[in-house]
């Protein structure tokens, strides 16, 4: 069995799965969104699966809301 698999089943055994993820999605902000947007663009918390972004603009704000569906996707991978 892989490393990454044993570690996520552990996870999931000891009730800290979900954690894990929305640390992920914190953490992973960058990642999943790119360079440009991670300057401009900043996760603040997750709260009831809705994920609180500051931006640095409203035509950020707007960039963001035209690409949310593709953030939303790449966060659930």
């Amino acid at each position: 069995m892989p490393v990454a698999r044993a570690l996520e089943e552990f996870a999931a055994a000891i009730g800290i799965d979900g954690a894990l993820r929305r640390y992920g999605v914190i953490t992973g902000w960058e990642e999943t969104v790119g360079e440009q947007i991670a300057r401009v663009a900043h996760p603040q918390r997750l709260e009831n699966g809705v994920l609180y972004v500051s931006v640095a603009s409203a035509p950020w704000r707007a960039e963001l809301t035209l690409k949310r569906l593709e953030i939303i996707r790449k966060l659930n991978e």
